[in-house]
């Protein structure tokens, strides 16, 4: 089949389901549009043929089956050994999701066919073009170190109270039997509040000159947003373009990662995140601490982490209901403590 003149996305792929917001940090940097003469073909639309898009769509729907019953065993038995080998992310999310793929409904599905079978190695990067340039219903995918062989994506909106978008990584294994190669799954709202609603409030705080805030809501924007990290669409690298102009210098991760002192000592932060637990919007600290297998001075310290946080940006009370503080030392050891914001003096 000829194709157009297409475009690609530098990207990541995974094989596991992955959902945090430093991970959504690490992938937003990276995606830049790039041009490549290695791509590979992709087919949407009316280019897939017909059986192969019944017997897809087949598949995402017992996939969902599966998930919104549990079967944990079944699921397994149909993803690729290197998958059912490292199961437990796939599980966690499954079991964390059940009740609400069994609320929600498919309402739509979403099919590329990737062919990356050109080649007799593995690929170190396969790019993949779907669509049109000019299209506003273009979309980018490339996936580093691929073994050659015919892959599909398929997005699945499921609707409902607590909307989801569950995405499936999905290889040939011959006669258009589909094997599970990867499992993500992303809520579309928080609190009611959808995606847009989150980058309107971020453009919000950022106006007001509350950047780390504004940086928090638009990495909860994205992950309402994107189906998953290693895809990329107009409106996305739009939005990928707003939050790379808004990231503040001393994020976790940034070249100048946040410090605080608490108890005359400088400590590293290696996680700040917005995260929800139950009706409202929190802030989780994270750092390194050598006390945090000892309760007692652990739980002084996180006092103090707490402290210095609001202390270096009181933004943060206008924004999160409460604040999550967890001291960790490397070893496994960790103590959490969750404090109300207004109770953060």
């Amino acid at each position: 089949m000829a194709k157009t003149a297409r475009f690609v996305a530098s990207l990541h792929f995974l094989v596991l389901y992955r959902h945090s917001r430093a991970f959504a940090a690490t992938i937003l940097a990276s995606l830049a549009l790039l041009v490549s003469a290695h791509a590979q073909e992709c087919y949407s639309g009316s280019e897939i043929d017909g059986a192969t898009r019944t017997s897809l769509e087949a598949a995402a729907q017992q996939f969902l089956n599966l998930s919104a019953q549990g079967d944990l065993a079944t699921l397994k038995t149909n993803a690729l050994p290197d998958v059912a080998g490292n199961f437990s992310g796939i599980e966690q999310v499954v079991v964390n999701n059940k009740a609400l793929f069994a609320q929600n409904q498919l309402s739509e599905t979403r099919v590329f066919v990737l062919d990356a079978s050109n080649s007799k190695s593995t690929w170190q990067r396969a790019d993949f073009y779907c669509g049109i340039y000019n299209s506003a219903s273009r979309v980018g995918i490339s996936i580093p170190n691929l073994p050659p062989a015919r892959y599909a994506l398929v997005i699945a909106k499921l609707t409902g109270k607590e909307p989801l978008t569950l995405t499936l990584i999905l290889k040939d294994t011959g006669r258009n039997s589909w094997k599970l190669a990867g499992y993500y799954v992303r809520r579309n709202t928080i609190r009611d509040h959808d995606g847009e609603w989150f980058v309107t409030k971020a453009r919000a705080y950022k106006e007001k000159g509350q950047l780390h805030n504004a940086w928090l809501y638009y990495l909860i924007a994205w992950e309402l947003l994107a189906p998953v990290d290693f895809i990329s669409t107009p409106p996305l690298d739009k939005l990928n373009d707003e939050i790379q102009a808004s990231r503040p210098p001393d994020m976790p991760g940034t070249s100048a990662p946040l410090e605080l002192t608490v108890g005359g000592k400088p400590v590293k932060v290696t996680e700040l995140a917005a995260v929800t637990l139950g009706a409202d919007m929190d802030l989780r600290l994270e750092y390194e601490s050598a006390t945090a297998s000892n309760p007692v001075m652990a739980a002084q310290e996180n006092a103090g982490a707490m402290k210095a946080l609001l202390t270096k940006y009181p933004e943060f009370r206008e924004a999160f209901a409460s604040v999550i503080v967890r001291a960790t030392d490397g070893l496994g050891h960790e103590y959490a403590t969750i404090t109300a914001m207004k109770d953060v003096k």
